[in-house]
């Protein structure tokens, strides 16, 4: 498709739906901040026609036809590889529509993820590169700025106008209007004057993760590094030029001075050595790695800076704080940054070596995030405690103020410090009610996920969710574990799951636990009947990876498991699975606590509940979780009446495909007088037991 093109298409519309639990991603805000209030989908097989004429303006079609030619010619000179393509597209244009999670997992948990995505820092390099060139085609000063400006404006149109690249570009015309009238500029006072401009345009940015970044950010640069480079290497680095000239030393600095003295004894030194070297050449071989050992100590101290400074909201949105990151960036960045300019030229010219030094470097940037992951504690945090947020942000802010007495400084750092500590460490108890039986029904949409909380504060967790692939070649990025299920848990300061419980193979079930497995330190893997599948034979190699004791569970009798009595009612001891998964290989359990029970039934269907009737397993429950998300073939009468439950819990999503839960289910559970609660109506579900009294959330 192109901008401007009339289509015509078959397709379902509907609004689009949060997943209504804590710490969820306000999805439907997200899309209504860029104007999208409802999603369609086309049925199967169904063809877009193309209609005559044309809408639009013509000033973006000329902007996207740039793009769509940017995109066209990166797809030809990288064809084959999906992989250069689609990281090059994201690097160089900010379409990242490509992007395999896979791909990018290295760099976000190294730290180094910003270097993949359009920000400030790559209008920066493009920047300096078309000023360099400009320059170096006598064109002046004043005028090569002012292209600068111009071509960092239609880069932030070419790349979908997104909001880093045009506070870049916003920040880079404040500084060039001041250059004119020969001010001097400084960093806090741009990036103060961008982010009330912006905020005064959009008030509703001071809440974007991305303008929080990029400001804190920016701000930490100027308050901390920029101070801590003009005390230390900035003077030697301004030292080493011009080495030759000895009178130049009684100008400088005494710390300086020395130091140039010290690189023109190591110069001779390396002449002595190796007679053969000119004056000249011993004082390159000498400047050039100390130069290069500068370098690496400013990006460093930046990355440094920066991961501290960002270490709160890295923590809150996403729940990682990298370390490895400290040296990862300082080969990252550079060569990414060396990716955009060569990437471009490759563009404009058309050329397929500039294109495969580009992408050699880009392989370099894989390898050296790759090497550095190997060695990244995989530690995710949960939200901190609202104290140690506020304490960690005022001690920030103190420490960045410059004051006279050093032992007020160095206090403050280490407050600072120690609070960072406190911040990843988290030793914070998870948010349970000791003393009660907790039954959470997570949504996760068209699927299952369940809390249990046990009375002595053991936690199980039973199905991480899944989307269904449907034979789909592309699946969705969406990862239920990772991105619904593991932010609820550590919205209650859950780092260790003692049981993960899989009900059954399907993917709605066994979809989110491989990011389970990987978020949370969990201790035993029970399982049902499972079948050797592609799905069950990933999350078993992943439990093993990681030493997971693997549990498969049968009917037994009942046994005592954190405070409370576990029963397993199926699948019974002789049961075996099929080719493939099947409803009725789930998991059932039964669990007591006082004079309350509970029943989990996973998606059991009628055949189970007519075995489980017959054999008298069946006893009087207060809270059912409905098998199979309400289907018909779930949910008998005869099972019901047996049960007699107060509580009905269904999982299912919201508007789903399915018809879940069906009509008949629901009269059923009616006509009984239960109590029925959906996840798709009412979100996040939870009824506690204290062994005397039911309460629900």
């Amino acid at each position: 498709f192109r901008y401007g093109q009339l289509v015509e298409f078959p397709a379902k519309t509907r609004s689009p739906h949060n997943y209504q639990n804590p710490g969820a991603f306000d999805y439907v805000h997200f899309l209504a901040r860029q104007s999208i209030f409802w999603t369609a989908s086309t049925p199967a097989g169904a063809q877009p026609t193309i209609l005559p004429g044309r809408c639009g303006s013509w000033f973006w079609q000329a902007v996207y036809s740039i793009r769509t030619a940017a995109l066209t010619r990166i797809e030809e000179l990288y064809r084959p590889s999906a992989y250069n393509i689609a990281m090059m597209d994201a690097v160089l244009i900010g379409e990242s529509s490509g992007l395999e999670r896979v791909w990018t997992e290295d760099f976000r948990s190294t730290g180094t993820f910003h270097a993949l995505v359009i920000s400030g820092s790559h209008v920066a390099v493009l920047a300096a590169f078309f000023l360099f060139l400009l320059r170096i085609c006598f064109v002046p000063r004043d005028w090569a700025t002012l292209a600068t400006v111009l071509a960092a404006w239609l880069y932030a149109f070419v790349t979908g106008w997104q909001a880093p690249v045009v506070r870049s570009a916003a920040g880079m015309t404040l500084f060039a209007i001041g250059s004119c009238f020969h001010r001097r500029g400084r960093m806090l006072n741009i990036l103060a004057a961008v982010a009330l401009v912006f905020i005064v345009a959009d008030p509703e940015q001071m809440l974007d993760p991305s303008f929080q970044l990029s400001f804190i950010s920016v701000a930490l640069i100027a308050a901390f590094v920029v101070p801590l480079i003009e005390k230390t290497s900035g003077p030697l680095g301004h030292g080493l030029s011009a080495l030759a000239d000895i009178p130049r030393d009684v100008h400088l600095d005494p710390r300086v001075a020395h130091f140039r003295v010290e690189m023109r004894l190591a110069a001779q030194t390396l002449q002595l050595v190796i007679p053969k070297l000119t004056p000249r050449a011993s004082q390159l071989l000498v400047v050039a790695p100390a130069r290069i050992a500068l370098y690496f100590y400013e990006v460093i101290l930046t990355s440094a800076v920066i991961q501290i400074g960002l270490a709160l909201p890295m923590a809150m949105y996403f729940h990682r704080v990298s370390f490895s990151g400290l040296s990862a960036n300082a080969f990252v960045v550079p060569l990414l940054s060396a990716v955009v300019p060569l990437g471009f030229l490759a563009i404009f010219t058309n050329s397929t070596v500039v294109a495969q030094l580009a992408a050699w470097l880009l392989e370099l940037s894989r390898m050296a995030v790759g090497w550095h992951a190997r060695w990244e504690p995989n530690w995710r945090i949960p939200d901190p405690p609202a104290w140690l947020a506020v304490a960690f942000a005022l001690a920030l802010l103190v420490a960045a103020i410059r004051f006279p007495w050093k032992w007020v400084r160095f206090a403050t750092a280490l407050t600072a410090l120690m609070l960072l500590g406190l911040l990843v460490a988290h030793p914070f108890r998870p948010a349970t009610a000791p003393g009660t039986l907790e039954i959470t029904a997570i949504d996760v949409g068209q699927g299952d996920s369940i809390l249990v909380a046990f009375p002595d504060g053991k936690l199980m967790l039973i199905d991480g969710g899944g989307i269904p692939s449907f034979g789909r070649t592309t699946k969705t990025r969406l990862d239920i574990g990772e991105d619904v299920v593991a932010p609820y848990l550590w919205t209650r300061s859950i780092r260790r799951i003692d049981i993960v419980a899989l009900s059954h193979a399907h993917e709605d079930h066994i979809g989110g636990l491989a990011a389970i497995l990987q978020d949370f330190d969990v201790k035993e893997l029970w399982t049902g009947a499972t079948p050797s599948y592609p799905s069950w034979d990933r999350l078993k190699q992943e439990a093993s990876g990681r030493g997971v004791a693997i549990k498969p569970m049968r009917r037994g009798e009942p046994f005592r498991f954190g405070g409370a009595s576990v029963q397993v009612l199926a699948p019974l001891p002789d049961y075996e699975p099929g080719n493939s998964p099947k409803n009725n290989d789930s998991l059932v359990l039964r669990l007591a606590y006082g004079r309350h029970s509970l029943l989990l039934t996973g998606d059991m269907e009628k055949q189970i509940e007519q075995q489980l009737l017959a054999d008298d397993a069946i006893r009087r429950t207060d809270v059912l979780k409905v098998g199979h998300h309400g289907s018909k073939s779930s949910s008998s009468p005869a099972f019901l009446d047996a049960l007699h439950p107060a509580f009905a819990l269904i999982s299912d999503g919201f508007e789903n495909s399915y018809g879940h839960p069906h009509r008949q289910t629901i009269d059923n559970l009616s006509q009984r007088r239960i109590r029925t609660l959906r996840t798709d109506q009412q979100g996040l579900l939870t009824i506690r037991s204290d062994g005397r009294y039911l309460s629900m959330y």
